[in-house]
């Protein structure tokens, strides 16, 4: 409650809507619990939460899922993708999966890696979008899609355009 608290908008319906989001976010062990005994996906959610209840009008989601193992990231994928459509919010998804950047976007854009130049920009096809990420990456475009973002990635690695080389 602190973002509310910092901006001056904790209310009781306020807090009313943070516990709806918490509701809406899963099962939590314990609601009491101090940030350190969450687990990485319960942080992920915690996080949402947090942001989602100053009521941004977008939201940057900073690699949000890199420290999560697979099976959780997948999990989050899907429900950060439900929440944000359920909200009607904008987010702004910064990755280096190419795989989530696929599945959770409407577009990719590729960026050049100094100075931050785009190279490329990728339309996702609405057949791909319109799902969740879990299923986006079964559909028969999206493995064209992934190839043609590497090919961009490669390139740039050949160039010498990528000082880690990828």
């Amino acid at each position: 409650m602190i973002g509310l608290e910092l901006q001056g908008k904790r209310t009781p319906e306020n807090e009313q809507y943070v516990d709806h989001l918490l509701e809406e976010m899963g099962p939590f062990s314990n609601n009491h619990d101090s940030p350190a005994q969450l687990s990485g996906g319960m942080r992920q959610r915690v996080a949402l939460v947090r942001t989602l209840a100053t009521k941004p009008d977008y939201m940057l989601l900073d690699e949000p899922f890199s420290a999560l193992d697979y099976q959780t990231k997948l999990q989050l994928e899907d429900l950060v993708a439900e929440t944000l459509k359920a909200h009607k919010k904008t987010a702004l998804l910064v990755t280096h999966d190419i795989s989530e950047a696929i599945a959770m976007s409407d577009r990719v854009i590729v960026l050049e890696p100094s100075p931050g130049l785009i190279r490329r920009q990728v339309t996702i096809p609405p057949e791909i979008r319109s799902l969740l990420p879990f299923s986006a990456r079964d559909q028969a475009g999206f493995q064209r899609l992934f190839q043609e973002i590497w090919q961009e990635f490669e390139d740039m690695r050949v160039r010498g355009g990528c000082p880690d080389g990828g």
